[in-house]
Order: C-alpha cells, then structure tokens, then sequence
C-alpha cells in the first residue's frame, strides 16, 4: 500500500513507516558503540555524543548534521558524501539529506569518522571544533 503524497520507502507495503525505520536503524548502529549516548537535541531530533563531544544529529528520518573541522568538511564535500551545513555553510558542519534507506549506510559511515576521531583525538588537543 502506497499513502497517497508520501514516496514508500520501507521496501513493502508498510506505507510511510520505512522512515522512521531509517532513524531506528541508525539510532541502533550508533549507539553500539562504546561510549555513546543519545539526547534530545536543542534544535529538535536526537543527539549522539562522544566523550562530552556531538558526534552528530538526526533531524527525524530526513537529515543527519554532523560537526567536522573545516578541512575535513572541505573533503567531504568535495567527495560528494556530505553538503555544507543548510544553516552553517561556512562552518566545519555538514549536512546529509536521507532520502530514502539506501542512503543510511552512507550516513552511518559519517557518523562513525566523527565518531573515530573524536575517540582518536587527545583531550583538549582542538581537533574536535567544527569551527576550526
């Protein structure tokens, strides 16, 4: 069954749940990881966190943002695996539309960079500031 204005993106005939499906699916492999925890995030959506760090957030099913420092941001972009920021585009912040389940092993391997070197990086060292 397909709800009529809403794409079926669950891969059956779920209608429009395939969405929220993608959240949980990434909200689960994230918080496999040792050491993270999820939040309400201040500007609505969940927040994932890292040794006092936002490893990244998810705007329901559609967005994910994550904080890079610009030079890694500059990359990612370049590379096609992530877009400026859509409200700060001259910070480190990145922006990944989800439009549909094909998109979350993509958007969990962001997640999962951040997530590495937040881990990677020495309390204190800078290297977790999206700004820089």
């Amino acid at each position: 069954m397909r709800l009529r204005g809403k794409p079926d993106l669950s891969g059956g005939d779920a209608g429009w749940t395939g969405m929220a499906t993608i959240a949980a699916d990434i909200e689960a492999a994230v918080l496999a990881w040792p050491g993270v925890s999820v939040g309400p995030h201040r500007f609505g959506g969940r927040e994932f966190r890292v040794r006092h760090h936002e490893i990244g957030h998810l705007h329901s099913s559609h967005l994910a943002d994550l904080p890079f420092p610009r030079r890694m941001r500059e990359e990612l972009v370049a590379a096609g695996r992530a877009e400026r920021h859509h409200v700060l585009p001259e910070t480190g912040w990145v922006s990944k539309y989800i439009r549909s389940a094909d998109d979350v092993p993509d958007v969990i391997a962001l997640f999962r960079l951040n997530y590495d070197r937040l881990m990677a990086a020495a309390p204190g060292s800078g290297d977790d500031e999206a700004g820089a």
